[in-house]
């Protein structure tokens, strides 16, 4: 166990949440949001979005207070709830979702780069996959140095990274005009009925909400526990809340028509029209100090994860290893090493911000399903809640809300990210076969076997489909 000047306590675990979620996404929500829905979806949209991840929040925080020895986070949840090889395949996924995120942030940071040094270009380029190259190497001994460390610098650039934001919504409250608001509040015709818009806008929130499990993933290390859960609630209702100011408000400055054609950063186009160029400037600044920030809270959820799953036998025993300041050193190698191995193939495939986060959402979408029918599962049985059945029940319908938003989360992040993501989950096998070997155990149960045939079809003919053109990367 760490010692206690290593400890988190609320500020910092608060700052890993919001760090981890307010990233790349809300400075590009304004264009995002108006491509796909007009003011009457975006607000029923935000209000059933944010009732559903709030769900998960609460879901997030009963389990660290019903199931405190369950303390590595989402992970742990499924492999207690669901048997060895799904646990596992949630630790995987999860790892592989928050490297693919990685490096998606190093090529928004070069892209952002790139409105003042054109040689970036869209974060893409030779030179940019060069400086994100040297980026996260210095990132990287950044961490080495301690967790400790590096969680006081996630929680500075989180304050840095909100100054920016709040200077948007000061200004652009100011410019809101009501009938810029309501002149088209349900939308063009050419968006569809109120409800593709609202499929459309809430397919947003499956990244821009990715990170509120945050302090989960941290629980072994947090001075008390109940701090989890707090920093859980209080970092998803404050990052609601800017989302949902950020968009709204734009739709007051400038109309869906235009919103919907602004490129990204959004936000800084749409503070460019009320105060002039210095406001893009300014915005774009703060989204790359912002996706820095994101980048440093990812960093440690990449190696952590790897780490807390080695620790029971899940992962391979060298990747437990720490070093002498507490961090796990093989995990972060590991993962920034894969990172590294992502920023080369963006470089020769032209690979794009947005490809790399669709995918790494659908990654994300079916550990956070397992939570939620872990929570479910829990109250069920009630063991847990021994002389409390009011509690009990109320955390059971909680969970079971969050279960039904998960699914339909996975839906729409889309079926063809879904099926690409299966790829991924594939490899892992071979980890998990090794580990399984090592403690002189078998590999799978029968109906472990069934499931790894199933998946392994499915990405036999994901690949077939990818090979033949019906299916692009």
């Amino acid at each position: 166990m760490p010692t206690s000047n290593q400890r988190l306590g609320l500020a910092a675990l608060t700052a890993l949440v919001v760090g981890s979620m307010v990233g790349a996404g809300i400075f590009s929500l304004p264009q995002n949001v108006a491509r796909s829905a007009g003011p009457a979806a975006v607000l029923i949209g935000w209000v059933l979005s944010g009732a559903g991840m709030l769900m998960l929040a609460f879901v997030f925080q009963a389990l660290a207070n019903r199931r405190p020895d369950l303390d590595t986070g989402i992970y742990a949840y499924a492999r207690v709830g669901f048997g060895n090889y799904i646990g596992f395949s949630a630790a995987w996924g999860y790892w592989v979702a928050s490297v693919l995120g990685n490096a998606s942030f190093f090529v928004l940071i070069f892209s952002g780069v790139g409105h003042f040094l054109p040689v970036f270009g869209e974060g893409n380029t030779v030179a940019a996959v060069a400086a994100s190259s040297v980026l996260l190497w210095t990132v990287h001994l950044l961490v080495l140095r301690g967790l400790r460390t590096a969680a006081l610098v996630n929680s500075l650039v989180t304050v840095a990274k909100l100054v920016p934001i709040a200077l948007f919504l000061v200004l652009a409250a100011g410019a809101f005009r009501m009938d810029m608001f309501t002149a088209d509040f349900f939308g063009a015709p050419a968006l569809g009925d109120l409800g593709t818009q609202l499929r459309g806008m809430m397919l947003v929130t499956v990244w821009v909400f990715i990170g509120i499990e945050g302090a989960s993933i941290y629980s072994r290390r947090a001075a008390r526990r109940a701090d989890v859960g707090r920093a859980t609630v209080i970092g998803f209702v404050g990052v609601w809340l800017l989302l949902v100011l950020v968009s709204l408000l734009s739709m007051g400055v400038l109309s869906q028509p235009q919103l919907a054609a602004l490129p990204n950063p959004s936000m800084a186009y749409v503070l460019r029209a009320i105060v002039g160029e210095w406001g893009a400037s300014v915005i774009i600044i703060g989204s790359i100090i912002s996706v820095l920030g994101a980048l440093l809270a990812w960093v440690l959820l990449c190696a952590e994860v790897l780490y807390a799953a080695a620790g029971d036998g899940t992962m391979p025993a060298f990747l437990g290893r720490e070093n002498a300041r507490g961090v796990p050193a093989n995990a972060l190698w590991l993962s920034n090493g894969l990172i590294q191995l992502f920023l080369l193939l963006v470089l020769f495939n032209s690979g794009s911000y947005t490809s790399l986060v669709l995918l790494a959402a659908s990654m994300s979408l079916v550990p956070y399903f397992l939570s939620a029918a872990f929570g479910v599962q829990l109250a069920w049985r009630g063991v847990a809640y021994a002389g409390q059945p009011a509690v009990r029940w109320r955390d059971f319908g909680v969970a079971l809300l969050a279960s039904t938003y998960a699914l339909w989360l996975v839906y729409a992040g889309g079926l063809d990210n879904l099926l690409l993501s299966v790829l991924l989950y594939v490899p892992g096998v071979a980890l998990f076969a090794l580990t399984r070997r090592q403690h002189g155990q078998p590999v799978f149960t029968r109906w472990e076997w069934v499931l790894f045939g199933t998946i392994l079809a499915v990405a036999v003919a994901t690949l077939a489909a990818v090979c033949s053109g019906n299916l692009k990367l």
